[in-house]
C-alpha cells in the first residue's frame, strides 16, 4: 500500500536529515580523532620534559571530544535535565561516579551533562566494556588512560588485579579526579533476568528498573584511590599523606540516567537523529567517601542499598514524570543543562582545520616526494 503523499515528504525529510548527520559525523570523526593522536604525538618530547603539562593538554582536547559528541545529540534536540544534589561545588575534588546502565545513550548522556562541570571532564578516567576499544573511539580512550574490562566470571579475579595495576599506574600519573562505572556490568535488559533469579535465590530485592550491582570494581577504586582507617572505613587520611600523594577520594556521586517512558537513548539516535527532540532526566545524590565501608559484607549492603534506591527513583519517575524531592523538602528543583553553541561551534572548527592542515601538509609531502 502507498504512502500518503505527506507521510511520504516526513519519510523521505528523516531519511535526509539522517543521511547528512551521519555524513557528518563520519567526517567529524575522521578529522577530529586522527587530529587528536597527531597532536599528541608531536607533544611526546613534552610528555618527557613536563607530563603535567602534556596531560593538561590531553585533557583538554579530550574534553573537546566529547564535547562534539553531546553536540550531536544537542543539535537533534536530546537535552538533560538534572536533579537532585548540585556536583559542581565538588567538581575539583576526587570522586567515583557510580551510573545505571540501559543503553549505549547513556555514556553519551554524561559527556554531555559532565561538561558544564569545572574540570571533571577533562581530568576524567572511564570503566568501560573492553568491547569499547574497537570502536572509533577507542584509540582515544586508551590513550587518555581509561580501563577496559572484560566480563564474565573467568575473567573477573584477573580483571581486577588488572585494574588495581591500572590505577596505580595512571590514575595519579596524568592527574585523574573523577572516575566513573557502572556497576551492573552490562544493560538492563540483558541482566534484568539473571538478576531477579539471583536476587530471588538468595532473599534480596527483586528490582525492575536496574540490576543488582557487582562489587568488585568499586571495591577495588575505594581500597585503591583512598586510605583506610581502622574502622574500615574510608578517610582523607593525615596531612604527611596528603603532601606528598593527594587526598584521595572524597566522594561517591551516585548518578540515576532516567528517560521518558522508560525508553533507553541509544548512539544509533545520537547518530541519525530519527528520534524526537527528547529530554533525559539525570539525578545526583553525593556521598562523603569517609561514610562508606570498604569491606566486603559492608559495602555489598552499601552498594545494594544505592540501587534500591535507584529502584525507588525510577519508580517514582516512570509513574509522575519528575524525580521525588529530597527528604526534608516538600518541592524537587530541576535544572536544565545547557551548552555553549557558540563554544561548540569553536571547537567543532577547530576540528575542521586542522583535518584540513594535516591533509594539506601530507600533499605537500608527498609532492615533495615525488
Amino acid at each position: 500500500m502507498a504512502l500518503p503523499l505527506e507521510d511520504a515528504r516526513k519519510l523521505g525529510w528523516m531519511m535526509l536529515k539522517s543521511v547528512t548527520r551521519f555524513v557528518f559525523m563520519f567526517i567529524n570523526n575522521c578529522v577530529a580523532i586522527p587530529s587528536y593522536c597527531i597532536y599528541l604525538l608531536l607533544l611526546q618530547p613534552l610528555r618527557l620534559m613536563d607530563s603535567r603539562t602534556f596531560w593538561y593538554i590531553e585533557g583538554v582536547m579530550f574534553k573537546w571530544l566529547l564535547a562534539m559528541v553531546a553536540s550531536w545529540g544537542w543539535i537533534a534536540g536530546y537535552t538533560v535535565t538534572e536533579w537532585g544534589d548540585d556536583v559542581r561545588p565538588i567538581s575539583e575534588e576526587e570522586a567515583m561516579v557510580i551510573v545505571n546502565h540501559q543503553a549505549t545513550g547513556d555514556v553519551c548522556t554524561l559527556m554531555m551533562c559532565l561538561q558544564d562541570k569545572g574540570t571533571v571532564v577533562r581530568k576524567m578516567m572511564w570503566l568501560m566494556d573492553h568491547v569499547f576499544k574497537y570502536t572509533n573511539f577507542g584509540l582515544v580512550s586508551l590513550i587518555h588512560g581509561d580501563f577496559f574490562i572484560r566480563q564474565g566470571k573467568a575473567h573477573r579475579d584477573k580483571q581486577l588485579f588488572y585494574l588495581k595495576d591500572h590505577l596505580d599506574k595512571f590514575y595519579y600519573s596524568r592527574d585523574r579526579k573523577w572516575i566513573v562505572l557502572f556497576p551492573e556490568g552490562g544493560f538492563l535488559r540483558k541482566r534484568r533476568e539473571s538478576s531477579q533469579s539471583f536476587a530471588k535465590k538468595n532473599n534480596l530485592p527483586h528490582l525492575t528498573h536496574v540490576t543488582l550491582p557487582r562489587l568488585g570494581a568499586t571495591q577495588v577504586i575505594l581500597k585503591t584511590l583512598s586510605p583506610q582507617q581502622e574502622n574500615g572505613s574510608l578517610g582523607a587520611g593525615d596531612a604527611s599523606l596528603a603532601e606528598t600523594k593527594r587526598r584521595g577520594l572524597q566522594w561517591v556521586v551516585d548518578v540515576t540516567i532516567a528517560y521518558p517512558k522508560a525508553r533507553p537513548m541509544d548512539i544509533q539516535s545520537w547518530i541519525f537523529g530519527y528520534r524526537p527532540p527528547t529530554v533525559t532526566h539525570v539525578h545526583y545524590r553525593i556521598y562523603p567517601v569517609k561514610d562508606v565501608p570498604v569491606e566486603t559484607e559492608q559495602l555489598t549492603d552499601w552498594l545494594y542499598q544505592r540501587f534500591v534506591e535507584k529502584e525507588h527513583l525510577l519508580a517514582h519517575f516512570y509513574q509522575t514524570g519528575a524525580f521525588p524531592p529530597p527528604k526534608g523538602q516538600q518541592q524537587a528543583n530541576p535544572r536544565e543543562m545547557t551548552l555553549d553553541i557558540v563554544w561548540l561551534l569553536v571547537i567543532q572548527s577547530l576540528a575542521f582545520l586542522s583535518g584540513y592542515m594535516w591533509v594539506s601538509l601530507l600533499c605537500n609531502f608527498y609532492c615533495w616526494l615525488f
